[in-house]
């Protein structure tokens, strides 16, 4: 009988047995789509940066002023997340994830339309806006999911999906300049953020319950936000992550005019060397999540990661200042593969670790991080042409400043070796 004592108790022990396999699925499916909203920002950059020097040409504008486009993408991303984190911890995940890749596609084709520079600007602002809801809602979805340990490896996952993205992107980019214009680049991001969106409104789930989202308006988001940034901790681990990726970013912005106008390099080799520098950050991405996190303590790992940023930054200041001579193309390019790679060990683990002290608004965290990486990127960006196109001692300066900078907020403000309170994980 279906209401018999076992029956009841045979269909208990299937409920209780079902979910591992269909967790193994989800979580699979969960793990592509987030990985595709982690590339956004990559795509988004990356397929641009061999056509700097085109678009210059092309819209007849200065270096500095085309850079601003990279600046205006990346300071929409920082801004955006502030009012989609909020947002997707009062309506959930995917409204707020759904229009926001709308509002990509329509700003992605007004960018390939754009017949001045203004208005390239204009809408890179609007793209990096739009594009801020796959950045910030990935990270909380991590969060819904995910916690500890396993959270911090799921973060090296998806720098191995999201990492093919750098890799393939500027080789993309590359060809596309073989056969049209710096336009092209974003007709084929128009089609990537249209396949993105339809997968994700097939295939990513609701992770925040209705009972565990918030309510309230601005006034209580601000209060949130405000809450967090009082924890000393999480503010340190969220300026560590910003200023690294200040330094990353800088290496971004400036390495089409060092590698091409200052060394000589063809966009095809310049894309292949940035190719060559993303396998490093997705290979030490890979040794950090399956052999480091779990049995080597995360701050440490992170202590390790800054340390190698820092001395690969006064290595390339060093080499582009002369003091060693005139050097080339090679030493240059291996000083700034081990700064990339060694980003994998900063990126990942600054994220778990903030976002450990913090289950109950997932989405404002996830916010502030990706706020403060981006806020400080888009500083960093114009600051490494302001010598001109002819020299890369900027670009040196501010990723050394920025990985000291990253050292201090991670000593001063986290006190990794002793002093620290407890993560929200450890306290409960």
């Amino acid at each position: 009988m279906p209401g018999s004592p076992a029956r009841t108790t045979r269909a208990a022990s299937a409920a209780q047995a079902a979910p591992p396999a269909a967790h193994r699925s989800v979580g699979l499916l969960v793990t592509l789509v987030l990985g595709g909203l982690t590339a956004v920002p990559p795509l988004s950059m990356d397929m641009y940066l061999p056509a700097l020097p085109e678009v210059t040409d092309s819209l007849h504008a200065g270096a500095s002023t085309v850079q601003l486009t990279l600046t205006a993408c990346l300071a929409g991303m920082a801004f955006g997340q502030l009012v989609v984190g909020p947002m997707s911890d009062r309506w959930g995940r995917r409204r707020p994830l759904l229009a926001g890749l709308a509002v990509y596609i329509a700003a992605t084709v007004v960018c390939a339309l754009a017949p001045t520079v203004e208005l390239l600007v204009a809408f890179r602002l609007v793209q990096g806006l739009a594009g801020a809801a796959g950045i910030v809602i990935a990270r909380a979805v991590v969060r819904d999911l995910y916690d500890g340990v396993a959270m911090a490896r799921f973060f090296s996952t998806l720098m191995l999906i999201s990492g093919v993205a750098p890799i393939v992107a500027p080789l993309i980019g590359g060809q596309v300049l073989r056969f049209t214009d710096w336009r092209g680049v974003f007709h084929i991001l128009t089609g990537v953020g249209v396949v993105l969106t339809a997968v994700v409104w097939r295939f990513l789930p609701e992770t925040l319950p209705p009972r565990e989202r918030q309510g309230g308006g601005t006034a209580d988001a601000l209060r949130t936000m405000r809450g967090l940034l009082a924890d000393r901790a999480f503010t340190g681990y969220m300026l560590a992550g910003g200023f690294a990726f200040a330094a990353l970013f800088a290496y971004v912005s400036a390495s089409p005019f060092v590698v091409q106008e200052i060394y000589g390099a063809s966009p095809q080799t310049y894309s292949l060397l940035f190719g060559v520098n993303s396998v490093g950050l997705v290979a030490v991405g890979q040794i950090n999540g399956k052999f480091l996190v779990g049995r080597v303590d995360m701050d440490k790992v992170l202590a390790a990661g800054l340390a190698v940023i820092t001395v690969a930054s006064a290595a390339l200041l060093l080499m582009t200042a002369g003091v060693f001579g005139e050097v080339g193309l090679a030493p240059v390019a291996a000083g700034l593969f081990v700064l990339m790679s060694a980003m994998s060990l900063c990126m990942p683990n600054t994220n778990a670790l903030a976002l450990m002290r913090t289950k109950h608004a997932a989405g404002s965290a996830s916010a502030l991080l990706g706020t403060s990486s981006f806020l400080v990127g888009a500083v960093a960006s114009p600051l490494v042409g302001v010598a001109g196109e002819h020299t890369a001692v900027p670009m040196a300066v501010v990723q050394l400043v920025c990985s000291l900078a990253a050292v201090a907020c991670f000593a001063g403000l986290c006190r990794p070796f002793g002093g620290r309170t407890a993560t929200e994980g450890e306290e409960s």
